[in-house]
């Protein structure tokens, strides 16, 4: 049977082989079992109801025997036999092209050379899943492969609920994951819920078919890691020679190494999970590989002594490297932590002074244990990064929950007066002022030919626009672009694609909108092979409403609101998107936000070329005014300008209030 043949095909005609538990890849830890008798008869029952009813008796047992062993029923029996990554965009059977963009995009997240657990269809985070089992990505495969320009594949959580009549300015995909109501969207709802086979946690990018792999952390790293030593050195000091110490390997990638190794810092990055740490190693993310605390302590010591420019994975869990650094007194210039908290009971961090082994099977047959453990763990994690900070280390959170799960721990990290943390969020000392409020985030692309030649046309084409942008640029976006354009023109060198042919960069809506104009002329006069998707992070100006994150520098008390998000998915799906996304949880976990994304695909056309123009000018400005309204400067700022060149552009402008009023009128 042919690719295209076995794609059109969705569930097979006749039953598979039993599976074979392949030992080879990096498998999901087990999710603890959590649902009842009755509840586990109607996980079975849900699983069931994709297969012919012949077929029940043999199913029934392995998908039991499925859910009690990994505590998620994955249907491992139907999963494909070809090779899973993303073809050049012509290879995949479709009646649209844009179709066809979609199903290349599906199997990127789900490469293994990508996906952090490929057997379990999850793309990374721990739990961040493009499906529930094996049977959606079959069903919703045929449904592409079937699907006009006149209908739209509606997504429920991973299911493809089916093709809807539309017309051809519809979005071909929406995608909702994990949308809960409010009341049912704890940590333990997910457990409940994802094992009956009713839901799934899409990450951001995961569940919404936008992951390009480490690059897309990468870049942004890279820009949060300029930005925090800029804050904190003296003007004028170098970063070479400083160190950046973090954790977590898996979940989120190689990106943190590899952006300490763009920035010109030394990076030393602690990871519990060996397979990981020498995937990262072997892939050329980070440059060493140390598992022993003495030799760690003076391969750094050196490193600071050489100012070397350098990335190390330790092997080894990251509050025993706090603690240990302290004690050697090796000098930590910036901290994070980037472990997957916000996932903390299954697998997103593991405790210290418990082997990665041990601690896999609390999760699976002694969770509570486990969490007292996890726990415990921070208490010491929060204590360590106290005493290096009195040292002058400069900590920030990375929007991992890491302060989130401390304070429900009871770590030391609230502040004098325990109405908020001690130490800052990026977004708020770092993304927020400098990038998001002038409506600088994540714009990314893949080209759909799969070829090396067509992005370094892209590469190209994106520089030239930063570069003749920069030109008119304001003192505020100065050092943006320059950033940007610095990291567009090493792009090919720093070696970033992994999976599909894929570029990230931050822009504002002006910015985007040249490059994709740029990119619509090029497919449309052949210098490009094929169309381009167009896409960005949830983690961006609009996209994500996200109390600890995204928004956490909105300070007029709406924060904790979602309409941002909801009206980005809304609108970006009737100005012009191929698919749209709208989920519950991301990097800061399941009921802590709502994020919303999008793809686009440009196909050289006139429909493109209008699409790109609405659809991201709404997607980065709809952010942008809501920041505004909530009083940011910064925004104010770039709201201004976009007001000045769009004349039917309109929008509430905030009053400033005198503080005197407010002090004296509670006096």
């Amino acid at each position: 049977m042919t690719f295209k043949e076995a794609i059109a095909l969705g569930i097979p005609k006749e039953l598979p082989e039993a599976p074979i538990y392949d030992t080879t890849v990096s498998h999901a830890p087990k999710r603890k079992a959590i649902l009842t008798l009755a509840e586990e008869k109607l996980a079975i029952r849900n699983a069931l109801r994709y297969f012919p009813k012949a077929w029940h008796p043999t199913l029934a047992k392995e998908f039991l025997e499925e859910l009690r062993s990994y505590g998620r029923i994955y249907m491992y029996r139907f999963r494909p036999k070809y090779t899973m990554y993303a073809r050049p965009i012509e290879e995949y059977p479709a009646q649209c092209q844009q179709a066809a963009a979609i199903m290349l995009m599906i199997q990127n997240n789900l490469d293994p050379a990508v996906a952090q657990h490929p057997q379990e269809l999850i793309t990374y985070g721990g739990n961040g899943a493009v499906f529930q089992n094996w049977a959606q990505y079959l069903l919703t495969m045929q449904y592409l492969s079937q699907m006009t320009e006149e209908q739209t594949l509606h997504m429920y959580s991973g299911h493809p609920m089916g093709l809807f009549p539309s017309s051809p300015k519809a979005p071909r995909v929406v995608v909702t994951n994990g949308m809960m109501i409010p009341n049912y969207s704890k940590p333990d709802d997910w457990e409940r819920f994802n094992a009956l086979g009713v839901t799934q946690y899409g990450q951001m990018t995961a569940g919404s078919y936008m992951y390009i792999g480490p690059q897309g952390i990468v870049h942004g790293t890279t820009i949060t890691v300029m930005n925090a030593f800029r804050k904190h050195l003296p003007a004028g000091e170098s970063i070479q020679g400083k160190v950046f110490l973090t954790s977590g390997l898996g979940g989120m990638s190689g990106a943190q190494p590899k952006a300490g190794n763009i920035a010109g810092c030394i990076t030393v990055c602690a990871e519990v999970n060996p397979a990981a740490a020498r995937k990262r190693h072997e892939q050329g993310w980070v440059d060493e590989l140390i598992e022993d605390m003495p030799g760690l302590i003076q391969r750094v010591k050196e490193a600071i002594a050489q100012k070397e420019c350098l990335s190390i994975a330790y092997l080894g869990n990251i509050v025993d490297v706090w603690e240990q650094f302290y004690e050697a007194e090796v000098p930590i210039t910036v901290g994070s932590d980037q472990t997957s908290l916000h996932n903390p009971w299954s697998g997103g961090y593991y405790p210290v002074d418990v082997s990665f082994e041990q601690a896999n099977d609390y999760i699976a047959n002694q969770p509570e244990l486990f969490k007292q453990k996890v726990q415990e763990s921070l208490v010491r994690h929060a204590a360590a990064i106290n005493k290096h900070v009195s040292r002058g280390t400069y900590f920030f959170d990375y929007g991992n929950a890491f302060l989130l799960e401390c304070s429900r721990a009871n770590a030391g990290v609230m502040n004098a007066d325990g109405t908020g943390f001690r130490y800052p969020s990026y977004v708020q000392d770092i993304l927020g002022p400098m990038c998001f409020d002038y409506g600088f985030g994540p714009f990314r692309w893949v080209c759909t030919s799969g070829k090396e030649s067509d992005l370094q046309i892209t590469d190209n084409l994106a520089q030239q626009v930063l570069e003749e942008l920069k030109k008119e640029a304001s003192a505020e976006i100065s050092q943006q672009m320059d950033d940007n354009i610095k990291w567009i023109k090493d792009a090919k060198q720093n070696k970033l694609v992994v999976g599909s042919q894929a570029r990230i960069l931050y822009a504002d809506a002006l910015g985007r909108t040249k490059i994709a104009l740029a990119f619509n002329d090029a497919v449309r006069d052949g210098r490009l092979s094929a169309p381009v998707v167009l896409g960005r992070d949830h983690h961006d100006v609009s996209g994500t409403d996200s109390p600890y994150r995204e928004t956490s520098n909105i300070y007029d008390g709406s924060r904790f609101t979602a309409d941002m998000a909801i009206h980005n998915v809304i609108g970006d799906s009737f100005r012009g998107a191929t698919w749209v996304s709208i989920h519950n949880g991301g990097g800061v976990g399941w009921g802590e936000v709502i994020n919303g994304g999008f793809g686009m695909l440009l196909e050289g056309t006139a429909e493109s070329e209008q699409k790109l123009r609405e659809m991201l000018f709404f997607d980065v400005n709809n952010g942008i005014a809501r920041r505004a309204w909530a009083r940011n400067k910064e925004a104010q700022s770039a709201l201004e300008t976009e007001l000045a060149r769009t004349p039917n552009f309109k929008v509430t402008a905030a009053q400033a209030v005198d503080d005197q009023l407010i002090q004296d009128l509670f006096a």
